[in-house]
Protein backbone atom coordinates (compact mmCIF):
# COMPACT_ATOMS: atom_id res chain seq x y z
CA UNK A 1 0.00 0.00 0.00
CA UNK A 2 1.02 3.63 -0.42
CA UNK A 3 1.51 6.41 2.09
CA UNK A 4 0.40 9.98 1.50
CA UNK A 5 3.74 10.80 -0.18
CA UNK A 6 3.27 8.15 -2.84
CA UNK A 7 5.79 5.67 -1.44
CA UNK A 8 4.91 1.97 -1.64
CA UNK A 9 5.24 0.53 1.88
CA UNK A 10 5.76 -3.22 1.63
CA UNK A 11 8.49 -4.05 4.15
CA UNK A 12 8.07 -4.73 7.89
CA UNK A 13 10.84 -5.30 10.40
CA UNK A 14 9.67 -7.27 13.42
CA UNK A 15 11.50 -7.25 16.74
CA UNK A 16 10.77 -10.55 18.49
CA UNK A 17 12.65 -9.66 21.69
CA UNK A 18 14.53 -6.80 23.31
CA UNK A 19 16.97 -9.23 24.95
CA UNK A 20 20.47 -9.80 23.66
CA UNK A 21 23.49 -11.96 24.51
CA UNK A 22 25.92 -9.10 23.76
CA UNK A 23 26.25 -5.57 25.15
CA UNK A 24 27.50 -3.56 22.19
CA UNK A 25 28.74 -0.05 23.00
CA UNK A 26 26.59 1.76 20.44
CA UNK A 27 23.44 -0.21 21.28
CA UNK A 28 23.12 -0.04 25.06
CA UNK A 29 24.81 1.52 28.10
CA UNK A 30 27.41 -0.42 30.12
CA UNK A 31 24.94 -0.93 32.95
CA UNK A 32 22.56 -2.63 30.55
CA UNK A 33 18.89 -1.79 30.15
CA UNK A 34 15.72 -2.86 31.89
CA UNK A 35 14.16 -5.63 29.83
CA UNK A 36 10.54 -5.47 28.78
CA UNK A 37 8.44 -7.82 30.90
CA UNK A 38 7.45 -11.15 29.39
CA UNK A 39 3.80 -10.20 29.77
CA UNK A 40 4.36 -7.21 27.46
CA UNK A 41 6.21 -9.04 24.68
CA UNK A 42 4.06 -10.04 21.73
CA UNK A 43 3.28 -13.76 21.59
CA UNK A 44 4.16 -15.64 18.43
CA UNK A 45 0.46 -16.00 17.67
CA UNK A 46 0.09 -12.22 17.79
CA UNK A 47 3.08 -11.67 15.52
CA UNK A 48 1.59 -14.16 13.08
CA UNK A 49 -1.70 -12.26 13.08
CA UNK A 50 0.10 -8.98 12.36
CA UNK A 51 2.03 -10.53 9.47
CA UNK A 52 -1.13 -12.04 7.98
CA UNK A 53 -2.83 -8.65 8.12
CA UNK A 54 0.21 -6.86 6.68
CA UNK A 55 0.47 -9.40 3.84
CA UNK A 56 -3.21 -8.85 3.06
CA UNK A 57 -2.42 -5.14 2.69
CA UNK A 58 0.42 -5.76 0.26
CA UNK A 59 3.47 -6.15 2.52
CA UNK A 60 5.82 -8.68 0.93
CA UNK A 61 9.13 -8.48 2.80
CA UNK A 62 9.54 -9.24 6.50
CA UNK A 63 12.70 -9.21 8.62
CA UNK A 64 13.01 -10.68 12.13
CA UNK A 65 15.23 -8.72 14.49
CA UNK A 66 15.83 -8.22 18.21
CA UNK A 67 17.61 -7.54 20.51
CA UNK A 68 18.99 -10.83 19.31
CA UNK A 69 16.22 -12.87 17.68
CA UNK A 70 17.96 -16.22 18.15
CA UNK A 71 17.77 -15.95 21.96
CA UNK A 72 13.97 -16.17 21.87
CA UNK A 73 12.72 -19.67 22.59
CA UNK A 74 10.83 -21.27 19.73
CA UNK A 75 12.12 -18.89 17.05
CA UNK A 76 12.24 -21.73 14.49
CA UNK A 77 8.53 -22.33 15.02
CA UNK A 78 7.80 -18.67 14.30
CA UNK A 79 9.90 -18.76 11.11
CA UNK A 80 7.95 -21.78 9.90
CA UNK A 81 4.60 -20.12 10.60
CA UNK A 82 5.51 -16.83 8.89
CA UNK A 83 7.15 -18.47 5.87
CA UNK A 84 3.90 -20.34 5.23
CA UNK A 85 1.72 -17.20 5.08
CA UNK A 86 0.37 -16.36 1.63
CA UNK A 87 1.93 -13.15 0.36
CA UNK A 88 5.18 -13.44 2.34
CA UNK A 89 7.75 -13.43 -0.45
CA UNK A 90 10.92 -12.60 1.46
CA UNK A 91 11.51 -13.64 5.08
CA UNK A 92 14.92 -12.68 6.46
CA UNK A 93 16.69 -12.11 9.79
CA UNK A 94 19.32 -9.85 11.34
CA UNK A 95 21.46 -11.49 14.03
CA UNK A 96 24.74 -10.97 15.85
CA UNK A 97 25.69 -14.47 14.74
CA UNK A 98 26.70 -15.84 18.14
CA UNK A 99 24.12 -18.66 18.03
CA UNK A 100 23.99 -19.02 14.25
CA UNK A 101 26.45 -21.91 13.97
CA UNK A 102 23.97 -24.47 15.27
CA UNK A 103 20.84 -22.82 13.86
CA UNK A 104 21.64 -21.76 10.28
CA UNK A 105 20.61 -25.02 8.60
CA UNK A 106 17.46 -25.26 10.72
CA UNK A 107 16.50 -21.68 9.87
CA UNK A 108 16.91 -22.39 6.17
CA UNK A 109 14.79 -25.54 6.47
CA UNK A 110 12.11 -23.57 8.33
CA UNK A 111 11.78 -21.13 5.42
CA UNK A 112 14.21 -18.28 6.12
CA UNK A 113 15.61 -16.84 2.88
CA UNK A 114 18.62 -14.76 3.89
CA UNK A 115 20.63 -13.64 6.90
CA UNK A 116 22.30 -10.37 7.90
CA UNK A 117 25.05 -10.59 10.52
CA UNK A 118 26.06 -7.48 12.48
CA UNK A 119 29.86 -7.46 12.73
CA UNK A 120 31.85 -4.29 13.35
CA UNK A 121 35.38 -5.65 13.53
CA UNK A 122 37.40 -8.64 12.38
CA UNK A 123 39.85 -8.43 15.27
CA UNK A 124 39.15 -10.59 18.35
CA UNK A 125 40.32 -8.05 20.91
CA UNK A 126 38.26 -5.26 19.36
CA UNK A 127 35.23 -7.53 19.16
CA UNK A 128 35.53 -8.24 22.88
CA UNK A 129 35.80 -4.49 23.53
CA UNK A 130 32.82 -3.33 21.45
CA UNK A 131 30.58 -6.19 22.59
CA UNK A 132 31.84 -6.08 26.18
CA UNK A 133 33.11 -9.65 26.28
CA UNK A 134 31.92 -11.42 23.13
CA UNK A 135 34.06 -13.92 21.19
CA UNK A 136 34.33 -13.39 17.44
CA UNK A 137 35.13 -17.05 16.79
CA UNK A 138 31.50 -18.00 17.44
CA UNK A 139 30.30 -15.38 14.95
CA UNK A 140 32.73 -16.49 12.25
CA UNK A 141 31.52 -20.08 12.65
CA UNK A 142 27.96 -18.83 12.33
CA UNK A 143 28.73 -16.91 9.13
CA UNK A 144 30.28 -20.02 7.59
CA UNK A 145 27.28 -22.09 8.66
CA UNK A 146 24.93 -19.57 7.03
CA UNK A 147 26.87 -19.76 3.77
CA UNK A 148 26.88 -23.57 3.91
CA UNK A 149 23.12 -23.61 4.54
CA UNK A 150 22.40 -21.46 1.49
CA UNK A 151 21.16 -18.38 3.33
CA UNK A 152 22.44 -16.30 0.44
CA UNK A 153 23.64 -13.76 -0.05
CA UNK A 154 25.12 -13.53 3.44
CA UNK A 155 25.31 -9.88 4.41
CA UNK A 156 27.67 -8.44 7.00
CA UNK A 157 26.52 -5.11 8.48
CA UNK A 158 29.39 -2.92 9.70
CA UNK A 159 28.72 0.27 11.68
CA UNK A 160 31.65 2.50 10.77
CA UNK A 161 33.17 4.15 13.87
CA UNK A 162 35.93 6.75 13.75
CA UNK A 163 38.85 5.76 15.94
CA UNK A 164 37.59 2.20 16.34
CA UNK A 165 37.26 0.30 13.07
CA UNK A 166 38.00 2.88 10.38
CA UNK A 167 41.35 1.16 9.79
CA UNK A 168 39.53 -2.08 8.93
CA UNK A 169 37.47 -0.81 5.99
CA UNK A 170 39.77 -2.41 3.42
CA UNK A 171 40.05 -5.58 5.52
CA UNK A 172 36.29 -6.01 5.32
CA UNK A 173 36.24 -5.11 1.63
CA UNK A 174 38.85 -7.77 0.89
CA UNK A 175 36.32 -10.43 1.93
CA UNK A 176 34.30 -9.66 -1.19
CA UNK A 177 37.20 -10.80 -3.39
CA UNK A 178 36.87 -14.33 -2.02
CA UNK A 179 33.28 -14.68 -0.84
CA UNK A 180 29.93 -13.86 -2.50
CA UNK A 181 29.02 -11.74 0.53
CA UNK A 182 27.57 -8.25 0.74
CA UNK A 183 29.73 -6.19 3.13
CA UNK A 184 27.62 -3.17 4.06
CA UNK A 185 29.02 -0.11 5.82
CA UNK A 186 26.36 1.80 7.78
CA UNK A 187 26.62 5.30 9.19
CA UNK A 188 26.28 5.61 12.97
CA UNK A 189 22.78 6.77 13.89
CA UNK A 190 21.99 8.89 16.99
CA UNK A 191 19.53 6.55 18.69
CA UNK A 192 19.21 5.96 22.43
CA UNK A 193 22.66 5.44 23.94
CA UNK A 194 24.56 5.07 20.67
CA UNK A 195 28.14 6.16 20.17
CA UNK A 196 29.41 9.71 20.40
CA UNK A 197 28.98 12.07 17.45
CA UNK A 198 32.78 12.24 17.19
CA UNK A 199 32.73 8.59 16.06
CA UNK A 200 30.59 9.33 13.02
CA UNK A 201 32.04 8.46 9.61
CA UNK A 202 30.15 9.39 6.48
CA UNK A 203 29.85 6.98 3.59
CA UNK A 204 31.58 9.63 1.49
CA UNK A 205 34.69 9.11 3.64
CA UNK A 206 34.29 5.34 3.35
CA UNK A 207 34.06 5.69 -0.41
CA UNK A 208 37.40 7.54 -0.40
CA UNK A 209 38.98 4.59 1.41
CA UNK A 210 37.59 2.34 -1.33
CA UNK A 211 39.09 4.30 -4.21
CA UNK A 212 40.11 1.08 -5.99
CA UNK A 213 36.50 0.07 -6.47
CA UNK A 214 34.39 0.72 -9.51
CA UNK A 215 30.79 1.77 -8.88
CA UNK A 216 27.94 -0.48 -9.88
CA UNK A 217 24.71 0.79 -11.31
CA UNK A 218 23.09 -1.07 -8.46
CA UNK A 219 20.99 0.22 -5.63
CA UNK A 220 19.09 -2.41 -3.67
CA UNK A 221 16.80 -1.03 -1.02
CA UNK A 222 18.74 1.47 1.09
CA UNK A 223 22.23 0.41 -0.06
CA UNK A 224 24.34 1.59 -2.96
CA UNK A 225 26.77 -1.15 -4.02
CA UNK A 226 30.26 -1.07 -5.50
CA UNK A 227 32.44 -4.01 -6.47
CA UNK A 228 36.00 -5.05 -7.25
CA UNK A 229 36.31 -6.05 -10.90
CA UNK A 230 35.59 -9.77 -11.04
CA UNK A 231 34.88 -10.08 -7.32
CA UNK A 232 32.06 -12.46 -6.28
CA UNK A 233 30.91 -10.15 -3.48
CA UNK A 234 29.87 -6.51 -3.18
CA UNK A 235 30.48 -3.57 -0.85
CA UNK A 236 27.39 -1.64 0.20
CA UNK A 237 27.17 1.92 1.48
CA UNK A 238 24.16 2.91 3.61
CA UNK A 239 23.79 6.63 4.33
CA UNK A 240 20.87 7.34 6.67
CA UNK A 241 22.47 10.58 7.94
CA UNK A 242 24.72 12.20 5.33
CA UNK A 243 22.45 11.41 2.39
CA UNK A 244 19.17 10.17 3.76
CA UNK A 245 16.98 7.94 1.61
CA UNK A 246 13.68 8.91 3.20
CA UNK A 247 12.11 9.61 -0.20
CA UNK A 248 12.31 5.92 -1.08
CA UNK A 249 11.75 4.45 2.40
CA UNK A 250 9.42 1.44 2.13
CA UNK A 251 9.40 0.10 5.68
CA UNK A 252 7.73 0.24 9.07
CA UNK A 253 8.81 -1.49 12.28
CA UNK A 254 6.97 -3.58 14.86
CA UNK A 255 8.60 -3.47 18.29
CA UNK A 256 8.67 -6.45 20.61
CA UNK A 257 6.08 -4.81 22.87
CA UNK A 258 3.59 -4.19 20.09
CA UNK A 259 4.30 -0.65 18.87
CA UNK A 260 4.40 0.33 15.21
CA UNK A 261 7.22 2.74 14.39
CA UNK A 262 6.80 4.30 10.97
CA UNK A 263 10.18 6.05 11.10
CA UNK A 264 13.27 4.81 12.90
CA UNK A 265 14.23 8.36 13.85
CA UNK A 266 10.84 9.42 15.23
CA UNK A 267 9.49 9.04 18.75
CA UNK A 268 5.98 8.55 17.36
CA UNK A 269 4.61 5.06 18.00
CA UNK A 270 1.26 3.39 17.35
CA UNK A 271 0.15 0.80 19.90
CA UNK A 272 -1.18 -2.21 18.00
CA UNK A 273 -2.08 -4.31 21.04
CA UNK A 274 -5.66 -3.00 21.46
CA UNK A 275 -6.39 -4.02 17.87
CA UNK A 276 -4.93 -7.48 18.52
CA UNK A 277 -7.54 -7.99 21.23
CA UNK A 278 -10.31 -7.65 18.64
CA UNK A 279 -11.47 -10.91 17.09
CA UNK A 280 -12.78 -9.68 13.72
CA UNK A 281 -9.42 -8.63 12.30
CA UNK A 282 -10.80 -5.37 10.90
CA UNK A 283 -9.32 -3.29 13.73
CA UNK A 284 -5.85 -4.68 13.02
CA UNK A 285 -6.12 -3.85 9.33
CA UNK A 286 -7.36 -0.35 10.17
CA UNK A 287 -4.46 0.34 12.53
CA UNK A 288 -1.88 -0.80 9.98
CA UNK A 289 -3.52 1.22 7.21
CA UNK A 290 -3.63 4.34 9.39
CA UNK A 291 0.00 3.91 10.44
CA UNK A 292 1.13 3.68 6.82
CA UNK A 293 -0.96 6.68 5.75
CA UNK A 294 0.57 8.79 8.53
CA UNK A 295 4.18 7.71 7.93
CA UNK A 296 6.58 10.63 8.29
CA UNK A 297 7.94 12.24 5.13
CA UNK A 298 11.52 12.16 6.47
CA UNK A 299 13.67 12.50 9.56
CA UNK A 300 15.10 15.82 10.71
CA UNK A 301 18.31 14.73 12.43
CA UNK A 302 20.46 17.02 10.32
CA UNK A 303 18.25 19.94 11.40
CA UNK A 304 18.96 19.20 15.06
CA UNK A 305 16.04 16.92 15.88
CA UNK A 306 16.59 15.19 19.24
CA UNK A 307 17.73 11.53 19.10
CA UNK A 308 15.09 8.86 19.51
CA UNK A 309 14.61 7.94 23.17
CA UNK A 310 14.39 4.17 22.71
CA UNK A 311 17.60 2.22 22.24
CA UNK A 312 18.06 0.01 19.19
CA UNK A 313 17.62 -3.13 21.28
CA UNK A 314 14.07 -1.99 22.06
CA UNK A 315 13.27 -0.90 18.49
CA UNK A 316 14.75 -3.71 16.41
CA UNK A 317 17.67 -3.52 14.03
Amino acid sequence: MQDEFGRTIDYMRISVTDRCNLRCLYCMPETGVENIGHDQILRFEEIERVVRAAAALGFRKFRLTGGEPLVRNGILRLVEKLADIEGVEDLTMTTNGVLLDKMAAKLKAAGLKRINVSLDTLRPERFRAITRGGEISAVLRGIQAAEDAGLAPVRLNVVALHGFNDDEILDFAEITKKKPFDIRFIELMPIGSTGERGQFISTQDIRKALWEYIPLVDRTGVAEYVRYPGAPGRVGLISPISSHFCGSCNKIRLTADGKIKTCLHSNREVDIRPALRENDGASLLNVLEKAVREKEERHYINEGEAPVARGMNKIGG
